[in-house]
């Protein structure tokens, strides 16, 4: 049993496990450089013992099993790190060309023409008459609109161009979802454990994982072999063993979760366009329904998920009705209203209930598909707070596209925005109190509402600046057109009977202003509604100008203005003016009702309006009071800012992910140093095997050539 048969045996299978050592340093040694490989080596294990005398007996050696090399738990941590560097670093890279666009410090920028914009008006308003003076003005403030417009477009340019990479990345994790979920199945073909293990299949799905989580975040939970589950940080499942599921980029749309008991047979549809998602929530119990109508159901807005809320001017929740179609309520940037879930524009039959919510996703979103009728928004957000909402994706660069498309690119243009706004209402407030070199015949107010029976002041008047309207009296002037001397003079009458009644924006509406107007002046002007817009015309004989106006009422409506337009995309110099110079208003009307070509009130009110504090908001970052120049300053700044920051946070992560990669490689990595002394070693170890079958065959001729 344990003659030179035996030794034969023993040495053919240390032959086999040498060559078989030296056949993975040679795999191990070739693949050096290949990325994704994980160093192999061959477990051995001792052959069975057999009892004999004079004592048990081995058999030898056996090759048992080709082992991979390669630390979970590490690589646990490092797709979670690369995940967010890979996040952080496409930010950067694109943020970076946001800080080009602002760079002011070639003296075109966006500050240097808000500079030459004032300082032209300071000009003016030493040379009031002087037509060259005005014409200048007339240039730099178009080149104001100019330059406001171009940052504008860049932006929505570079938001546009994110969407492409948004698209391409979701096509690429599709792609690669699907074959890992391939990959588990043949794991699961060719592994036998203990004895054949796919080590390849296994390299390939962790650099595929390691794929993935460059795209989006990730985590896996392993229950050996090709049960392998794949899911988002958030998590929703991507692959389950042999079943993949896909990701898919959403048109606009509206999500509707109705609590428990609500029977709401409508939803939330919108008009217009913004970076944030609004969540709807609702408040009380009610009907959809127009203004009067009794148990009217009202809402809240939230435009980071819920983190907050919108506010009114007292810092207070601002509460909204919930109104149909045709009577949008204004939040934000986005019309509201409610419609049955089939037609929009038809009334929904059922009452909402308190708690029944409402996602508007206004943009391209982020959707894991379960299946064909169930999606799920995984669109990433960034709170107001800086949080980011972990429910949805937060990491690899569909993280930092959407980021930079919203939470960035989306507030610049929203600062940008409020910047123009506040400015076109700051001017066009003093300016619309103000005289030119020529009185009016007729003025056509720049800014329409939806339908002029509706409360100017209310949600949904649909008038641009009807929320900084107040209660107060506007003044008019009128004359005799052949003799120039004053013919009546008052503030708007808004009272139905006899005496006097100031505008109020909670109450009146554009036809109350049309009224207003004929009574007061009705025999020398005509006030009309038309295109939803105000309409004022002297009759024969006369001309008007305009005076005080504590209300607000001239520049919300456009009349007698210097801008027209709302932000940045829109903001223009009034046809009226830059037809006619002779409409840009230097002057006033004085107490005697008199108006003087070298009076330079209103130009040197818009001049000092350069170091003045004025109101600016945003829904990201509230109220601030502080000048027009220094807010723009800070939006440079915030860019700057922002730029460093992601910097920091991409070589951070970096470094973790490096050092937690070269963990990875101290276990999983070839050291060819390490495979050279293995060669020698297992070279040496095949010699002696065949040493070894020499002498037993020597042995097993001895015995075979003994005569009896």
């Amino acid at each position: 049993m344990f003659g030179a048969n035996s030794i034969l045996d023993m040495g053919r299978w240390a032959l086999f496990a040498s060559q078989m050592q030296l056949r993975v340093a040679g795999e191990n040694i070739s693949n050096v450089n290949t990325e994704g490989y994980s160093r192999r080596t061959v477990r051995l294990e001792e052959g069975v013992s057999i009892d004999y005398r004079p004592g048990q007996m081995g058999t030898g050696v056996r090759a048992a099993e080709v082992v991979r090399h390669f630390d979970k738990f590490v690589e646990t941590q490092y797709l979670e790190q690369a995940s967010k560097r890979e996040r952080w670093g496409a930010l950067h890279s694109s943020l970076q060309t946001v800080e080009t666009l602002f760079n002011e410090a070639n003296g075109v920028g966006i500050s240097d023409s808000i500079s030459e914009f004032f300082n032209s008006w300071n000009d003016l308003s030493q040379r009031a008459d002087d037509y060259g003076t005005r014409n200048d003005l007339l240039e730099k403030s178009l080149t104001l609109s100019s330059t406001l417009k171009t940052a504008n477009d860049n932006l929505d340019q570079m938001q546009q161009r994110i969407e492409e990479l948004i698209t391409n990345d979701v096509t690429n994790a599709n792609t690669i979802i699907e074959k890992i979920a391939e990959t588990n199945r043949n794991i699961n073909i060719h592994e036998n454990l203990g004895q054949n293990a796919p080590n390849n299949l296994y390299d390939e799905r962790a650099q595929l994982i390691r794929d993935l989580g460059g795209i989006i975040d990730v985590y896996t939970v392993d229950k050996g072999s090709g049960n392998l589950t794949v899911l988002t940080k958030g998590g929703q499942t991507l692959v389950d063993g042999y079943e993949h599921f896909s990701l898919e980029v959403g048109a606009p749309q509206t999500v509707k979760q109705v609590t428990e008991g609500s029977d709401f047979d409508g939803t939330a549809y919108f008009t217009g366009n913004d970076n944030y998602e609004y969540t709807i929530d609702v408040l009380s119990d009610g009907v959809v329904g127009s203004a009067g109508t009794p148990n009217v159901a009202t809402f809240r807005v939230s435009m980071d998920g819920g983190a907050t809320w919108l506010q009114d001017e007292d810092g207070s929740t601002k509460v909204f009705e919930a109104r149909p179609y045709g009577q949008e309520v204004q939040a934000n940037d986005l019309g509201i209203y409610f419609g049955a879930t089939s037609n929009a524009r038809t009334m929904p039959a059922n009452q909402m209930k308190a708690g029944d919510t409402f996602t508007i996703i206004p943009q391209k979103g982020l959707y894991w598909v379960e299946n064909t009728s169930h999606k799920e928004n995984i669109t990433p957000i960034i709170r107001f707070t800086g949080m980011d909402e972990e429910q949805r994706t937060t990491g690899g660069s569909l993280a930092a596209y959407f980021n930079f498309r919203d939470a960035y690119v989306g507030k610049y243009r929203d600062k940008l925005d409020a910047f123009a706004e506040t400015m076109i209402w700051e001017v066009n407030r003093r300016h619309s109190q103000g005289a030119g070199l020529e009185k009016f015949t007729y003025v056509d107010g720049t800014y329409a509402v939806d339908a002029p029976d509706r409360a100017l002041g209310s949600d949904s008047s649909g008038l641009a600046f009807g929320s900084r309207l107040q209660s107060g009296s506007a003044m008019v002037y009128v004359y005799n057109q052949e003799t120039g001397l004053l013919a009546s003079s008052a503030a708007l009458d808004f009272s139905d009977a006899a005496g006097q009644q100031n505008f109020n924006p909670d109450m009146h509406s554009l036809n109350d202003v049309a009224d207003a107007y004929n009574r007061t002046f009705g025999d020398h002007l005509t006030a009309t509604v038309v295109n939803n817009r105000l309409r004022v015309e002297a009759k024969d004989g006369k001309e008007f100008l305009y005076g005080a106006d504590t209300s607000g009422l001239n520049a919300a409506l456009g009349v007698n203005t210097f801008f027209t337009g709302t932000d940045a995309s829109t903001m223009e110099v009034n046809t009226r003016i830059s037809g006619d110079q002779d409409f840009l208003c230097a002057g006033h009307v004085n107490g005697a009702g008199e108006m003087n070509a070298g009076d330079n009130t209103t130009a040197r009110a818009i001049s000092e309006l350069q170091d003045q504090d004025v109101s600016i908001y945003t829904v990201q970052e509230g109220r601030s009071s502080q000048s027009l120049l220094d807010y723009y300053n800070g939006i440079v700044g915030g860019v700057g800012a922002d730029v460093n920051t992601a910097k920091f946070n991409n070589t951070y992560h970096e470094t973790m992910a490096g050092d937690l990669n070269d963990r990875q490689q101290e276990v999983a990595g070839v050291n060819l140093d390490e495979e050279m002394a293995n060669l020698i070693r297992y070279q040496h170890s095949y010699t002696a095997a065949a040493k070894l079958i020499t002498t037993a065959d020597q042995m097993l001729q001895t015995v075979l050539s003994m005569k009896p």
